[in-house]
């Protein structure tokens, strides 16, 4: 535990750089919105590919890990969501704090970080938990807020749902580095150089980005974000190892993997959504806050268990 500790240390003192920085305003705001958008549509977008146009087809797609993780992630939705009903939000709101219960930062924490404490062949487990939660979650929550809202479901709604991942940079760049490495066309040297080059800036850059995101959120409704950061690095990851380890039977290292991607603190894209529709943003910020805070034990001791099998 103690050994997994400091080797996820490093990840966590650059987020705390980060923050530092914005904190003590040395990084402005729009010094922030700038890294994470170099990050998010070029540093991270380049190691994406890189990695995916690496790998096969059956290393991504198995059927059930996606079975596993599925049931698990959604079991969980199912649970955060009916409690904020219980306590009378309105649908708009329980698809938020679902959402703060199930989607963890893989893609600006958990792919640098599961990659390298894990070794190279955990990108395909990772890329899959991912892309489940950008396809899956990320669709389930603007249906569930649009049709709220309109109190029918539109054709439009899907529309935009379909635009919104085509748009998705990291879906793009891991669908193209899969039918890259599927047409098995050769890779050039210059090509490979340049992506390599720019997908190694992702990971300090995504780690400096989210810590400089979260100087700007404050605590507030401690006990909702308290619950909902419970369910995100407690509930979440134990529902994933039941489902993984004795339910689907996934394979042990695959399984080891999605359970530490989902023991990761909830994720910024989480925010933007409450931002953009107006929906329990600061309910969210203390979730993100909360979650990312406790993380720095919790995923540890997450990838101290899985390591031993």
């Amino acid at each position: 535990m103690i050994e997994i500790f400091f080797r996820t240390l490093p990840f966590f003192a650059m987020i705390g750089l980060g923050y530092g920085a914005a904190r003590t305003r040395f990084f402005s705001e729009e010094a922030t919105a700038a890294i994470t958008k170099f990050v998010f549509y070029f540093a991270l977008s380049a190691m994406l590919f890189r990695f995916s146009a690496d790998l096969s087809m059956s290393e991504v797609f198995d059927g059930p890990f996606i079975l596993a993780y599925l049931s698990a992630t959604g079991l969980i939705y199912v649970v955060a969501m009916g409690f904020a009903i219980f306590r009378g939000r309105p649908v708009d709101e329980s698809a938020v704090e679902a959402q703060c219960a199930v989607i963890g930062n893989t893609g600006f924490l958990g792919i640098p970080m599961l990659t390298m404490l894990m070794g190279p062949q955990a990108i395909g487990p990772v890329m899959m938990v991912l892309a489940i939660d950008l396809i899956v979650f990320s669709s389930l929550i603007v249906i569930l807020i649009t049709g709220s809202r309109d109190g029918r479901m539109r054709l439009s709604v899907l529309k935009t749902v379909a635009v919104g991942l085509i748009k998705n940079p990291m879906i793009v760049s891991i669908a193209l580095g899969l039918l890259w490495s599927t047409a098995s066309l050769p890779t050039p040297a210059p090509l490979m150089d340049f992506v390599s080059i720019l997908g190694a800036a992702a990971t300090p850059g995504a780690l400096f980005a989210i810590g400089a995101s979260l100087a700007g959120k404050s605590a507030e409704r401690i006990e909702i974000a308290g619950w909902l950061s419970f369910c995100k690095l407690i509930l979440h990851p134990a529902a994933v190892a039941y489902a993984a380890l004795v339910l689907f039977h996934v394979e042990p290292f695959a399984a080891s993997v999605m359970i530490a991607a989902a023991s990761l603190p909830v994720a910024g894209n989480v925010y933007m959504l409450a931002v953009h529709y107006g929906v329990a943003a600061q309910r969210v910020s203390t979730s993100i806050l909360i979650s990312t805070t406790l993380s720095i034990a919790t995923v540890s001791a997450v990838i101290a268990w899985v390591s031993v099998f």
